[in-house]
């Protein structure tokens, strides 16, 4: 169990978290369209390598029973109630921007007292870009940290160097975080991403301690300044669970247009599987292989894609909502 104190350097997921480059990069960054690209393949490959290397023979098992049709008659019945099952979540994403007159106007409303809270840290009109706008709050705690470092008129030496470590930090890990964000659209996942690499809950703690173990150093002035980098990095958190929020409904929506997509083909595909293909549709072999088992593996594989993007997709997310529980100063994480 952590007790706060995690290295300060830790400041990107990948950093902190304690796992692989490879499995981060599978189930954040990595194109959720090519990733189900390659899962079907994979599901394609091993489906003809299992069948080719496992006896008995693939083409005397279809003339002795009727696999493909309990294959295929079940694959029919998955595609139907998986694609009900998405337009369900779909109608759950779209019920939270439905509503009557007066909650809309309350939504309204407090979006636009947040975002004069905003207006009044960034010292300017409220980017309407979700990247730039991410990227005015990390400028304004970036220009914070730097006044309280340079105006800086404590008593103890080690206040000093605190705050120098703080504004260092913020300043180090803000740069990498904008220069990821200059240009990222949302839609896709690049604008989230940069903004989870931000440890805005580690510099929060830290805030807390300077003002714990050196408040009594610091002058009035020096208090009100590190309150004014407490602010600006407690107004991050809420913005970035914001663009979290908007991303997570943007991407369901997204997943089920992509699931109602494929579901027609695969059904179809399923059908044609049952109706028309037998042992003797496909004579001959290929690669030592017998024919039937490559249109069957890739029919297979095909009426999978609806389950494979549900699973791309469900997977990021998971994983996004697992890493961003905190959204106060609480480190979730071993060292």
């Amino acid at each position: 169990m952590t007790d706060g104190t995690a290295d300060s350097a830790a400041d990107t997921m990948s950093e902190r978290a304690d796992e692989s480059r490879l499995k981060l990069w599978l189930l954040l960054d990595a194109d959720r369209r090519v990733l189900t690209a390659a899962a079907t393949a994979a599901v394609f490959v091993g489906f003809v390598v299992a069948v080719a290397t496992l006896g008995p023979p693939f083409a005397d098992q279809l003339a002795d029973g009727d696999a493909i049709d309990t294959l295929f008659s079940a694959m029919i019945t998955a595609i139907v109630t998986g694609a009900t099952l998405v337009v369900t979540i779909g109608q759950l994403v779209l019920t939270q921007e439905n509503g009557p007159l007066g909650d809309q106007h309350e939504r309204m409303a407090d979006s636009m007292a947040v975002r004069e809270s905003i207006a009044a840290v960034v010292d300017g009109p409220v980017p309407t870009d979700p990247a730039a706008f991410l990227d005015a709050l990390l400028a304004a705690a970036v220009e914070r940290a730097r006044s309280l470092e340079s105006e800086l008129d404590a008593a103890d030496p080690d206040a000093d160097d605190a705050v120098t470590e703080l504004t260092g930090d913020v300043t180090d890990n803000a740069a990498s975080v904008r220069e990821r964000l200059d240009g990222a659209e949302f839609g896709s996942f690049a604008v989230l991403s940069a903004a989870l690499d931000f440890d805005y809950s580690w510099k929060l703690a830290t805030v807390e301690r300077i003002r714990d173990d050196h408040g009594a150093a610091l002058s009035a002035d020096d208090g009100d300044r590190l309150d004014d980098v407490e602010e600006a990095l407690s107004l991050y958190g809420p913005a970035r669970e914001h663009v979290k929020t908007l991303y997570f409904q943007w991407a369901l929506i997204d997943l089920s247009q992509l699931i109602l997509y494929t579901a027609v083909p695969a059904v179809v595909i399923a059908g044609v599987m049952v109706a028309v293909v037998n042992a003797g549709t496909v004579p001959g072999s290929l690669l030592g292989v017998d024919a039937i088992v490559f249109l069957v593996g890739g029919a297979f594989a095909v009426t999978l894609v609806p389950f494979l993007l549900f699973v791309a997709y469900v997977l990021r997310i998971l994983t996004v909502a697992k890493r961003t529980l905190a959204i106060e100063p609480l480190v979730l994480r071993k060292d």
